[in-house]
């Protein structure tokens, strides 16, 4: 049991900055928010637990929770920065359950960023070329 604790705290870790670093480009950081990453980053500690091998798709899941958590309290988010014109959209993390998720553009049918580097798409933050 104590060789499964660090990877499962790493994914989590890994996940809270990850979906914390798109909220911040998305200027929605605030700490309630911050809160929303927190409650899922508990839940999916609970769901690892239970099933350990799903330990790569973390990243998703807690982007996908505070999607739908703020979907409820703030509007759609992320929108989608491709489509510049018709209803405003989110993006939507593909593979829904999966490693290395990315933010997709279902309408442009266009792979936007990997989880944790929305920033460099909405414009927003440095460049790290």
């Amino acid at each position: 049991m104590e060789s499964s604790v660090a990877p499962l705290e790493q994914a989590l870790h890994a996940a809270r900055a990850l979906v914390i670093a798109d909220l911040v480009a998305a200027e929605v950081a605030e700490a309630d928010v911050v809160s929303m990453v927190e409650e899922s980053v508990v839940q999916r500690r609970w769901w690892v637990e239970q099933w350990p091998e799903g330990v790569a798709y973390v990243a998703g899941l807690v982007a996908q929770d505070v999607q739908d958590a703020l979907l409820e309290t703030y509007g759609r988010w992320p929108l989608c920065p491709v489509c510049g014109d018709g209803d405003p959209h989110a993006l939507e993390v593909e593979p829904e359950l999966g490693p290395d998720p990315h933010w997709v553009c279902h309408k442009a049918g266009v792979s936007v960023a990997p989880v944790g580097a929305l920033g460099p798409a909405l414009g927003s933050g440095a460049s790290s070329s």
